[in-house]
């Protein structure tokens, strides 16, 4: 098993924090795991892409080349990153921000209005990353349990009740 993983969007939208959650998670269930991320040198409102490969097996090669898993929260990264994706990959649209439309590449596409469904949980923007790992655990990618305590151990204490609320705003939706 070996998954590639790219999430992508804008800075401030907190990309980079769910793929380090993404990957602790994997690591907490004894999975081998790596995260890198790169974003524009003007961070907030710039590209940003967070990479996370979850494997059974050594990981010989930190970066995705390929993704099997797409999350695109904003139009320009769908732009960006959506022709490098696998033949009969998943693909995740943020549908408040990111246009529906058919991906040759994409054996199943989730659209789903991933930061509307948070700010109606939480009241905040913000937490849209906490919802988009609702979405990735309702697939599989990693247990829901092992997210959840990755996501405890990286939020700001004070906030634990408004990112579960996210994060399952997120899962129900995916599982709708």
């Amino acid at each position: 098993m070996k998954h590639n993983i790219r999430l992508t969007g804008t800075g401030g939208q907190g990309l980079i924090l769910a793929g380090i959650i993404l990957a602790e998670a994997a690591l907490l269930e004894g999975k081998n795991a790596i995260q890198s991320q790169s974003y524009g040198p003007e961070a907030r409102g710039g590209a940003s892409k967070a990479e996370v490969i979850i494997a059974d097996e050594a990981i010989h090669f930190p970066k995705v080349q390929e993704s099997d898993y797409l999350l695109a929260m904003s139009e320009k990264a769908y732009e960006k990153y959506s022709a490098g994706m696998k033949d009969g990959s998943v693909l995740i649209i943020d549908t408040t921000f990111v246009e529906e439309r058919p991906n040759a590449k994409a054996k199943t596409t989730y659209a789903i209005p991933i930061t509307k469904l948070a700010i109606d949980a939480t009241g905040r923007e913000l937490t849209a990353n906490i919802c988009a790992l609702g979405v990735m655990s309702a697939l599989g990618l990693v247990g829901e349990e092992a997210l959840k305590k990755a996501i405890l151990n990286r939020i700001p204490k004070g906030t634990e009740e408004l990112n579960m609320k996210a994060f399952e705003a997120g899962k129900n939706a995916a599982e709708a």
